[in-house]
């Protein structure tokens, strides 16, 4: 099979962002023509949602094609093993030249300790039930191992990948190679970096940094760079290739850079039209309004109360970060125009989870399955073949893996547990599946109203939003057609307990359907 007859793959990644904050998904403010642009040629895809709307466990489920209870990465800091199969894997051994540039996060990145505690077994081998080799086989995205070490040359194949420009970390304080190159354009990069050698501004909202590193500095510029680089290297012309594109922005903390920092207003962001709408909150949501406003400059990632004024500063400066995406994606979809390998290259672009900014109150993620934070961008632009507009196919993350390899004429690893979406992107049904399956494991104790850690399910199909948690006696139940703004929650309502009981039942057979089904066996007994 010739290098013709197979696509290029240019599949961008943002991180933290929601599905609505795009132009061309509805925000009335935000712009990203380069983005939009993409959407009009390729097929927007309007109820796609994050297998796990968490970093690390959606990002595990996007390389393995595993739901997060599969693949061994159950929340933050679990690494994914490297006995997963990963579509990247299949992609090179079929031929492809795979690519990573940007966030990788498979791995853990931060010295923080783990918000679980230490394991009561201890360490070493015998420590846990499942070994996944040596910890320092997992360092590669380490902030300790880069700064003790200085620049590292990963490991190759990374995952898959047989070229990778790790970007770590969120905001200005980026690490791995981007920190590494940094070091080499300016004497003191920390001196640009951080809230405590921030440029001067009136804007008091949590996490607000008005960064010093200038734009062409800064890591989506890195980025962009890079994959520029990928794209201009002649051997582009020998192999198909599949670039992974991963942008560490719009995640807070919000430190747009240059003109990206004020080019919108706060008070140009649309209404905040379910504050205090929600009619009966269930016990979670109530503790977070119970809490004090976030205030200050701290990093945190979990779900917290935010003021009005601070919600439309946090809008406005994930707008900034969005847009300078935009521009960065423009100047990769137009280097693919002028080599001429356009007409060969699909281009797709999602985010790995949303943010609430706003929804409720809220702002962040962890633990509420509103739309906000499990729904996510999602669009797919394939010049070899006819694409409707948009879908409504419900899909998600966990999709994305066979849908890559159709595409890619490889042939799937036993265990695979997305369906493959091309029938959706050629205006039909996705077979196979009515609904999809959400899951999530915090990795904060004791939040929300609960004792320990939130293990939560939901199952969202064309109508219905259905959430369970472990060791609750209550749930939640929306309906999306009449409340899609979630605002009542339908669980305890008589009216409604059928759709409970179908829901509860489907959730069941759902979960048993994704019980792993690899490796395969070799032999009868």
């Amino acid at each position: 099979m010739s290098a013709g007859d197979r696509p290029n793959f240019v599949f961008i990644m943002t991180d933290q962002q929601r599905a609505d904050f795009l132009g061309c998904t509805g925000h009335p403010v935000l712009r990203t023509p380069h983005i939009d642009a993409i959407a009009a040629r390729g097929t927007i895809m309007n109820r796609f949602y994050a297998s796990n709307p968490v970093c690390m466990p959606n990002r595990a489920v996007f390389m393995s094609g595993l739901m997060s209870s599969v693949n061994s990465v159950r929340q933050n800091g679990n690494v994914l093993p490297h006995f997963v199969t990963t579509f990247p894997e299949v992609l090179a051994a079929e031929g492809y030249d795979t690519a990573l540039f940007g966030k990788s996060h498979l791995q853990t990145t931060t010295d923080f300790e783990t918000p679980i505690g230490a394991n009561p077994a201890g360490v070493g081998r015998l420590a846990n039930a499942i070994d996944i080799g040596p910890a320092e086989d997992y360092l590669w995205e380490d902030k300790i191992n880069w700064a003790q070490n200085g620049p590292l040359d990963v490991d190759l194949p990374f995952y898959g990948f047989q070229s990778v420009d790790l970007v770590t970390f969120h905001g200005d304080r980026t690490g791995g190679h981007h920190a590494a190159w940094l070091a080499e354009q300016v004497d003191d990069p920390d001196s640009l970096r951080g809230p405590d050698n921030q440029l001067p501004h009136d804007y008091d909202c949590p996490q607000a940094v008005r960064t010093a590193v200038p734009e062409e500095l800064y890591s989506t510029s890195y980025v962009k760079m890079r994959a520029l680089e990928f794209l201009d290297d002649p051997a582009r012309n020998d192999s198909p290739f599949f670039a992974f594109v991963s942008f560490p922005d719009p995640h807070h903390p919000f430190t747009p850079p240059g003109k990206y920092w004020d080019m919108y207003d706060p008070d140009d962001m649309p209404e905040l039209g379910n504050l205090d709408a929600h009619q009966n909150p269930p016990p979670h949501l109530q503790w977070v309004r119970e809490q004090p406003f976030a205030d200050g400059a701290d990093f945190q990632t979990d779900a917290v109360r935010m003021r009005p004024e601070h919600i439309r500063q946090a809008q406005a400066l994930t707008c900034g970060m969005i847009t300078m995406v935009d521009d960065a994606v423009g100047e990769i979809v137009a280097k693919l125009d002028e080599l001429g390998l356009t007409d060969n290259t699909i281009v797709a672009f999602t985010s790995d989870h949303g943010d609430y900014l706003g929804d409720h109150g809220l702002c962040f993620k962890g633990g509420l399955h509103f739309q906000s934070v499990i729904q996510v961008p999602m669009i797919w632009a394939d010049p070899r073949v006819e694409q409707p507009a948009t879908t409504d196919v419900v899909a998600t993350t966990l999709d994305l893996a066979p849908t890559i390899l159709a595409a890619a004429q490889a042939q799937p690893y036993s265990g695979l547990q997305g369906v493959d979406l091309t029938p959706a992107l050629a205006g039909g049904d996705t077979p196979g599946r009515s609904e999809v399956l959400i899951e999530e494991q915090t990795y904060f104790q004791n939040i929300l109203s609960f004792d320990g850690q939130v293990r939560v399910r939901t199952l969202v199909d064309d109508r219905w939003r259905f959430t369970v948690y472990h060791g609750a006696d209550w749930g939640e139940l929306y309906d999306l057609v009449n409340d899609p703004a979630e605002c009542l929650n339908l669980w305890d309502h008589p009216d409604f307990a059928e759709v409970r009981q179908d829901l509860t039942w489907r959730l069941v057979q759902s979960q048993m359907s994704y019980s792993p089904q690899s490796p395969w066996p070799p032999r009868e007994a």
